[in-house]
């Protein structure tokens, strides 16, 4: 075993569901708080700029065919994107951190006949269900609050799910890397801030200068602001196929590193 290479191909089996429902049974203690933290943030930026700013900006042309919208249509149609990374990245971080190097509980579940890679894999999928469970919650608020009522935002929730995937994904990656919790701040600081800013949540990338939107186009919140935001306007994304490919990769490559990094690990 100690000989096998790192980067082999994934040692998966249904033995992950009870890990992933070992999650949710913990996590149910103190669902109602950890729903409130995770949605408070996200509605105060559509409060604040939604409403604030957006009374001062009016409406914004998304082109595309969609012609100009209320500036809380389209930030509510990038922030809701951005909130799904948010919820993945803390959970495959932070609580993912906590129970395989401070409370020991992956090496638990392991002296059990259940293999790294189920432990890895039920993580991902609990961290993309955190953030299905939170912008569920936060559409139903969006559309109490009558910021749009496309029926095309039922094909969101899958789309959803894949982001939520996607980021949990890259988040492990640093999991595996991270000695304690203050790595983190670099993941967040250096990557997902300056993502935000880039990908279209809060302002259009035509905005941007030539080479910066060149490179905008192929990061992963981008492609799910462009995939999701047309939904929003009840239409259909221009070039889903692409948008999709795009996910479902950074999605794969991302488990497939973070796999390997978590091998080495706990090999060492």
């Amino acid at each position: 075993m100690m000989n096998q290479s790192i980067w082999r191909w994934p040692d998966l089996s249904a033995r992950w569901w009870p890990v992933f429902l070992r999650n949710m049974l913990v996590w149910k203690k103190l669902a109602i708080p950890s729903l409130l933290g995770n949605i408070a943030e996200p509605l105060m930026w559509l409060v604040a700029f939604g409403y604030g700013m957006g009374a001062l900006v009016g409406e914004i042309n998304v082109g595309g065919g969609a012609g100009k919208v209320p500036y809380i249509l389209f930030l509510a149609s990038g922030s809701i994107c951005m909130s799904a990374m948010n919820a993945a990245s803390f959970e495959a971080l932070y609580s993912a951190f906590s129970r395989m190097h401070v409370q020991k509980t992956w090496d638990g579940i392991m002296n059990a006949p259940v293999s790294l890679d189920s432990v890895l894999l039920a993580e991902m999928l609990w961290a993309a269900f955190k953030a299905v469970f939170t912008v569920t919650a936060i559409l139903v608020v969006m559309l109490a609050l009558g910021i749009s009522h496309s029926p095309k935002l039922l094909v969101a929730w899958p789309i959803l799910l894949v982001v939520g995937m996607m980021f949990s994904c890259i988040a492990l990656i640093f999991n595996a890397l991270a000695k304690s919790y203050d790595f983190f701040t670099y993941y967040f600081t250096l990557v997902l801030t300056p993502m935000m800013f880039l990908s279209g949540v809060f302002f259009p990338r035509e905005q941007l200068p030539t080479v910066v939107r060149i490179i905008s186009d192929w990061l992963p919140l981008t492609n799910a602001v462009d995939i999701i935001r047309p939904l929003f306007m009840d239409q259909w994304p221009a070039t889903p196929w692409r948008h999709g490919l795009v996910l479902v990769a950074y999605t794969v490559v991302a488990y497939w590193v973070a796999l390997a990094l978590t091998r080495k690990r706990f090999r060492a």
